[in-house]
């Protein structure tokens, strides 16, 4: 009887504990972008490192961006920090410093309330010396 109890209190914790968990996992559908790679192909030395990454939120409620994070400090992203409505975009500004020499490759990850929370974008492309 008393093994009875007791499991039936850890089968009560661990049931509750799914259910917070899924509150707190209550994610919004979906963020999609428009692209995922943008290369800039071979550009000179202080040419324009910037690019954009348009994404949509295809979500049935407000997709909120937390934090765009990049591999180096030699890439600086902007993001909205205000809710993107369902079924709206937003865009995500990428700049590179093209003061760096030789092919390179940078990854920029999104991380969001959607369901695919994490989201890698790339950037890259190669560098040479002004003529």
């Amino acid at each position: 009887m008393e093994k009875t109890v007791s499991f039936s209190i850890l089968f009560s914790f661990f049931v509750l504990g799914l259910f917070a968990q899924e509150k707190l996992n209550n994610t919004n559908d979906s963020i999609v972008f428009e692209k995922t790679v943008h290369d800039y192909g071979t550009i000179t030395q202080g040419g324009d490192g910037n690019c954009e990454f348009k994404f949509t939120n295809k979500g049935k409620g407000p997709l909120i961006l937390n934090n765009v994070k990049t591999s180096c400090g030699c890439t600086v992203p902007e993001w909205p920090s205000a809710p993107i409505p369902p079924g709206k975009t937003g865009i995500i500004k990428v700049k590179y410093d093209t003061n760096r020499l030789g092919a390179f490759s940078k990854t920029i990850t999104v991380s969001s309330n959607a369901k695919n929370s994490l989201v890698a974008i790339i950037i890259k492309g190669n560098i040479i010396t002004k003529p």
